[in-house]
């Protein structure tokens, strides 16, 4: 009655599972083994556990197939089902043999029954073979898992860090960017103003560099001494040292022809001190400046003619060329 009851609920989830559509052969085959199994009264009367056993492998591979495992995993648990009800049937036959061994006495039922036997133990073997090697499989997909989970998690952290330092770089380049502009900005202003106070002085760039010329009418006649009239172009070289701390200049003195070469020659001297005196005591430091005399030897116009001569009597402020300067043309 137990048998009936187990049968009928089986028979009831057979059903239920039947009404879910499948697509997988080896289930099926397993499910159509079961089934004939299941059918033949000897198998169900002389091996009910072999063939419960079969049942819960079918139910095992039936709930893998619903929740989708993969296709390699339930091709295998249905080969198990049918190696379970291999089991079953090949119990069975075996048994039944012993009945007709054990009435009849036959040498060539015992032969048979050898065999059934055999072939149970056989499929046995292989059942356990096929389990140890399904487990296997499971730890080796396992640990295969764990791999890629920590490549991922490697790769990630990689991605991480190359965003942070891109980032990082990004934001120092930016930074760099931004100084060099503002370094740039204010050396241009810098050099606008110095450009606006070197025009007032009425400067010329030459090959020697900015050069501001200062004529005699900064001295009387054939003297050195400055004259207070002259002391407001002298404030102007004085405001423009003061602006401009590492500028540093050259005065020379110059003559006409009229006179003796070295009478000229120290009148120029005379003078380029005088102005370069006049500085320093007006507050530009001695250091930055130097001074040098060539007399009538540099003129810069005709001697022969008065206004030639006037351009020729003249102290020059020489400011030496800086890579600013260049820069800026």
């Amino acid at each position: 009655m137990k048998t009936t009851i187990s049968m009928i609920t089986l028979a009831a989830t057979l059903a239920a599972c039947a009404s879910t559509p499948t697509n997988n052969a080896a289930l099926d085959n397993a499910r159509s083994r079961f089934e004939a199994a299941q059918s033949d009264s000897q198998v169900g009367r002389l091996a009910p556990e072999e063939l419960g056993r079969a049942r819960d492998a079918l139910q095992t591979a039936e709930k893998a197939q619903a929740r989708h495992v993969a296709a390699g995993t339930v091709d295998h648990l249905a080969y198990m089902t049918v190696q379970r009800v291999t089991i079953a049937q090949e119990t069975a036959s075996s048994r039944a043999s012993q009945a007709v061994t054990a009435g009849a006495a036959s040498e060539r039922d015992r032969v048979r029954l050898a065999m059934r036997t055999n072939e149970a133990e056989t499929a046995q073997r292989q059942l356990a073979a096929s389990e140890d090697k399904n487990v296997r499989q499971a730890s080796e997909a396992a640990q295969q898992n764990a791999q890629q989970n920590a490549a991922l998690a490697a790769a990630d952290a990689s991605n991480l860090a190359q965003a942070n330092a891109l980032a990082a770089a990004g934001a120092s380049a930016s930074a760099a960017a931004q100084l060099a502009q503002e370094k740039h900005d204010r050396q241009a202003a810098r050099m606008s103003d110095m450009q606006n106070q070197l025009a007032e002085l009425n400067a010329k760039q030459t090959e020697r560099g900015m050069v501001v010329t200062l004529g005699d009418v900064l001295f009387d006649t054939g003297r050195s001494q400055v004259r207070h009239g002259a002391y407001e172009n002298m404030g102007k070289l004085v405001a423009f040292f003061k602006h401009n701390p590492d500028r540093t200049a050259t005065i020379e003195g110059y003559t006409d022809d009229v006179g003796s070469d070295d009478s000229n020659q120290h009148l120029s001297e005379r003078r380029a001190s005088a102005v370069m005196a006049e500085l320093v005591s007006l507050g530009v430091p001695q250091d930055r400046l130097t001074m040098t005399a060539h007399g009538e030897t540099m003129p810069v116009a005709d001697n022969a003619t008065a206004s030639g001569r006037q351009m020729n009597r003249r102290v020059e402020i020489v400011f030496a060329k800086m890579s600013e300067d260049i820069a800026s043309r």
